[in-house]
């Protein structure tokens, strides 16, 4: 039996394992069959972790359908406090080895549970074929975009570790992401893919973001969709470095620092159950 713990933040739900007990063969298929909602335990992903020789832990994530993502805003925070909460360690500030890099995080603690985690995000990437994307080197801000079924849209793309595409809409409640989400995802310009968050500014301090995750569909929240909103925010000149972010699952706050370049996630993160998968 592998042990698990269910946990969200801000709505964007994980299954967590413990990679050191468990030594995992067919993963691809053990990840679809626990992220099924309704055969399954339910998830927009499964996090594992593992011992690291470069940082205190090393987590890998794996999307719903299987393929491996480099980073987890929300996600990374679930695990933060999955270590705390279950004693693994003590630490209030920790570094997490993931494949976009070793992230750096610190934990709000009240009595032995720990709420909030404001998770060092790192530097946003802005070099196009660094993100990747198809297309001549440089920035790719507000530049058109053409579907196949005739769409345009002006975008701004950046990696925060997982490529990452923004578009900024006057009305986001009604807007078809489902429509639209999986044909940006899919486009030729993307050799990996790309998650893509459809964004309306509010003021200079707020933003509503619905985001459709690479591999996963449309999500409550995304943590690196989150920061990557946040660097298209201020490349586009529409709010100030320091964000409040309303996404369907809650709220997250961001800073892009210059003092450092990097950009800061704060939010929570909650344990929903735990269980027993049958091996």
């Amino acid at each position: 039996m592998i042990k698990f713990t269910k946990m969200h933040g801000t709505g964007n739900d994980y299954i967590i394992i413990d990679g050191r007990k468990n030594k995992f063969t067919g993963m691809k298929r053990l990840v679809e069959k626990m992220c099924d909602r309704h055969y399954g335990i339910g998830a927009d992903g499964v996090l594992v972790l593992h011992d690291s020789d470069e940082a205190d832990f090393k987590m890998s994530i794996f999307n719903p359908d299987g393929s491996e993502a480099e980073m987890c805003g929300n996600g990374i925070r679930c695990f933060a406090k999955y270590l705390h909460d279950n004693g693994i360690t003590a630490m209030k500030q920790i570094a997490v080895e993931t494949i976009a890099g070793i992230k750096k995080l610190e934990l709000i603690v009240k009595g032995s549970t720990a709420e909030s985690i404001v998770v060092n995000m790192g530097e946003p990437i802005l070099q196009r074929e660094r993100i990747p994307m198809v297309g001549k080197p440089g920035m790719v801000i507000n530049e058109l975009l053409h579907l196949a079924d005739g769409s345009r849209f002006e975008i701004t793309s950046l990696s925060m570790g997982n490529p990452h595409v923004v578009i900024f809409v006057e009305e986001i409640e009604k807007f078809p992401i489902s429509k639209y989400g999986p044909l940006i995802e899919n486009n030729n310009l993307f050799p990996s893919r790309t998650n893509v968050e459809f964004v309306k500014i509010i003021n200079h301090k707020e933003v509503i973001q619905r985001t459709w995750e690479r591999g996963a569909g449309e999500t409550l929240s995304c943590g690196t969709g989150a920061s990557a909103v946040t660097v298209a925010c201020i490349l586009n000149k529409l709010t100030g470095r320091k964000i409040l972010i309303h996404l369907k699952g809650g709220e997250l706050k961001t800073e892009w620092k210059e003092e450092d370049n990097s950009v800061y996630l704060t939010g929570p993160a909650v344990e929903v159950f735990r269980g027993e998968w049958p091996d």
